[in-house]
């Protein structure tokens, strides 16, 4: 979505994303994220939109307005400094002042005053040394105070850490339920030691029942609503439109783009018969439907497809959903849930679930919490004879049987692996299994929390419980030298490749920028560019990946995680039925040591140092004079366009009237395509270090082949300001009087053209 930099898009898609939230039963929607992109590594940076706090929050804003015009609240988060998921729960974000004004604040800040989301969620890390969501500075004396926010606040998920700081620094409400610190005898003792006051308790309530009445209303006590489906033409047509506008063409040498006259296309690569839609963690869900990008192009071509995978690029065992059943024969597997941690006598809950990945985080049935074990048992018939493998993680103890014998034991496990809240690492173990001869699995695991070493760091000695089986059987065919044949044999090849929900998730952080896995797909794309010089590389991620191959690729397309029209928009790009038009929302590095968290990432001993200060981004490339491999703001559309000389509705600007900057574009080219139109200010002179120059405007327009337009850009007092933490007691925004330069450009690499205005006498505010 950010890579459109489209606001009425974003609006609109806030409108539907209402009604499927009413489809849902449900009142509240846990989104937008609009955390930063502080290094290419982040797990959740793909549920994020950008680097820059500038877009983010405009972006943002949109999004809440549109939502929130259906009476859904939005829930902005997180609040604030959860820029990584290592240690998310226990890390230390140590921010300076002026850069958690000027960057992480700043989108949370551009959202209350365009759009005030009805509800925030505070973030699970420390900030400066307290939990976020008992850091009153940002809470009570920012939020609430300078901002004037009237919103309700929520805890992430287990995000809450003790009883009376946070309902002091004013956090609402703790999720999920039961509650763990709130319960009436904590509450009542904090308030009887004088921890907490009435008041105190009195505003968080008051605020939880704003927030009801705002959504649901105080006065209506009618059941929550049956969920329903909400598949319509509208919103498939949203979301295709949406995905167009994303992809983002980074390189099209030759014209390779737009495919045009090929009859034979070869389609290669991991994701080619695969349905990116998302990342992973709890921005994940089940679309109504979803399309591959083999079958976008199948149903846009006419000509002759070959495909070939050319690599394995899973990040854990596939799981072993397709080859088991359920006990009575049912596809899935049985899950019995029994109280207490010793699976005594008959099983309290008895559950179906349809796959193998079972990780229970709050789905775990009510009646058995906390302390509950369970067992998994289901029959596996392997497709073929050979020496298949198996994979099995727990969050607790765990042991997998085959045919009644212990296979794999994991029940006192100590080193963590990458799950959404905390597991095992996977164990891999083969076994020789014949085609069509069923076994019997079994799993055995607890509530228990492991490694035992965190229970003191956790408090509790039970936690959420859950498990992954994993299965594969055994391969015996040479997948590179399949796609170099495919690819030979075409007249033009498209390489699919790039991350998926696995490898992009909440609850960890990717490791290396590289493609996945061990350099596979890497050596499939220079395979296939010696193959075939007429080769499309097609990039799946949330994040920014390296290209070793980036010289020799003729064209490169980012296609981001597009939802479930992903395929149809990515065959209708490729095929020239739209131009792509997104441009990055996130500097590409050429390296992963160019970044600027590189040197403190992701922190020692729980503290993350955030010693880039204001220099995220772009501004710190551009500050250390490192060329990225793809700037802030690139992307190229199958046109040209021109820009004219802009003029200024006046060339002073004070605390209460902005200025307008005009800009004529004009379609130089024979594709009708939209243009980003985007304007960097520059302070020429300031008393503190800023940045070469800030995104503080943009604005898109379409275009028909020669046609010219005028694209508006405005600023206000909000786009020359900068946080100094020296004035007043607290600090205090300023605009100092000087000259200020604007730079209107395609990226923020490609200046077109600048202008200049001035700010007389120098002003301050808060808010």
């Amino acid at each position: 979505m950010a890579s459109t930099w489209n606001l009425d898009l974003l609006e609109e898609i806030g409108r539907h994303l209402g009604d499927e939230a009413k489809a849902r039963g449900a009142n509240v929607l846990l989104a937008p994220t609009v955390c930063m992109h502080r290094s290419p590594l982040g797990g959740r940076n793909f549920e994020s939109y950008s680097e820059d706090p500038y877009l983010t929050g405009k972006l943002a804003a949109s999004y809440i307005r549109g939502l929130q015009s259906k009476g859904i609240a939005a829930t902005i988060k997180h609040f604030v400094g959860n820029e990584q998921e290592t240690q998310r729960q226990g890390y230390n974000a140590v921010i300076a002042e002026r850069p958690l004004r000027e960057i992480y604040l700043r989108p949370f800040e551009i959202a209350v005053r365009e759009a005030s989301p009805w509800a925030l969620m505070s973030a699970y890390n420390l900030v400066n040394g307290i939990h976020a969501d008992e850091y009153e500075h940002t809470l009570k004396d920012i939020l609430r105070g300078e901002w004037g926010w009237d919103g309700t606040v929520i805890s992430d998920w287990t995000g809450t850490y003790a009883t009376a700081p946070s309902i002091r620094a004013g956090a609402d409400i703790e999720m999920p339920g039961p509650s763990k610190w709130r319960k009436m005898e904590q509450i009542q003792d904090c308030l009887d030691k004088g921890e907490i006051t009435r008041e105190d308790i009195e505003k968080c309530a008051a605020r939880v029942l704003h927030l009801v009445e705002r959504t649901k209303g105080l006065g209506n006590m009618t059941p929550e609503p049956p969920e329903r489906s909400n598949n319509n033409a509208e919103t498939s047509n949203l979301i295709l439109q949406t995905a167009i506008e994303g992809l983002t063409l980074l390189k099209n040498e030759h014209k390779v783009l737009p495919l045009r006259g090929v009859k034979k296309i070869a389609l290669i690569g991991p994701n080619v018969k695969r349905a990116i839609a998302g990342g992973g963690g709890s921005a994940g869900l089940k679309p109504y439907y979803t399309t591959t990008p083999w079958e976008g192009v199948r149903s846009r071509f006419e000509g002759e497809l070959v495909f070939a995978q050319g690599c394995d690029s899973s990040k854990w065992m596939p799981l072993a959903t397709p080859y088991v059943t359920a006990p009575d024969g049912q596809p899935g597997v049985r899950l019995e849930y029994y109280h207490g941690d010793k699976f005594e006598g008959e099983p309290a809950v008895v559950q179906h679930k349809a796959g193998t990945d079972l990780w229970l985080w709050d789905s775990a049935p009510k009646e058995v919490l906390p302390a509950f074990s369970f067992k998994v048992k289901a029959i596996l018939t392997p497709t073929s004879t050979g020496n298949h493998t198996f994979s099995f993680a727990s969050v607790g103890p765990g042991r997998l049987f085959i045919n009644g014998e212990l296979f794999i034991d994991i029940w006192d496990w100590t080193e963590e692996g990458e799950a959404m809240f905390s597991a095992s690492e996977d164990v891999l173990k083969s076994i020789h299994l014949e085609e069509g001869k069923p076994v019997e699995l079994l799993v055995e695991s607890t509530s228990e929390v492991r490694p035992a070493s965190k229970v003191a760091v956790l408090g509790r000695q039970y936690d959420y419980g859950g498990c992954r089986i994993g299965y594969q059987e055994e391969d015996k065919v040479d997948r590179l030298k399949e796609a170099v044949d495919a690819a030979k044999s075409a007249d033009a090849a498209v390489l699919v490749v790039g991350l998926d929900a696995e490898w992009e998730s909440e609850g960890y952080d990717r490791q290396t920028m590289d493609l996945p896995k061990n350099g596979s797909q890497d050596r499939l794309i220079e395979a296939v560019l010696a193959a075939n010089p007429r080769t499309v590389v097609v990039n799946q991620s949330g994040t920014p990946v390296s290209m070793p191959w980036v010289d020799r690729a003729p064209a490169i397309l980012q296609a981001w995680y597009q939802g479930q029209e992903a395929g149809n928009a990515l065959a209708d790009v490729l095929f020239g039925n739209q131009s792509p038009s997104g441009k990055l929302p996130a500097t590409f590095p050429k390296r992963l040591e160019d970044n600027p968290a590189y040197h403190n990432w992701p922190g020692e001993n729980l503290k993350t140092v955030y010693g880039e200060g204001i220099y995220i981004g772009y501004r710190h490339y551009e500050r250390a004079r490192i060329a990225p491999l793809f700037p802030f703001g690139h992307g190229l559309t199958y046109t040209t366009f021109e820009y004219g000389t802009p003029t200024l509705s006046n060339t002073v600007l004070t605390e209460s009237q902005g200025i307008e900057i005009t800009v004529p574009v004009t379609n130089t080219g024979s594709v009708a395509a939209p243009e980003i139109v985007q304007a960097y200010v520059s302070d020429v002179k300031s008393t503190l270090p800023r940045p070469e120059k800030e995104l503080q405007a943009f604005g898109k327009v379409m275009l028909k082949p020669g046609e010219t337009k005028s694209v508006t850009l405005k600023l206000d007092k909000y786009s020359v300001g900068y946080f100094n933490t020296s004035l007043n007691q607290t600090g205090s925004w300023i605009a100092e009087a000087g000259d200020f330069e604007v730079l209107i450009g395609a990226s923020s690499a490609d200046i077109r053209c600048k202008v200049s205005f001035e700010v007389k006498e120098s002003f301050q505010w808060i808010f």
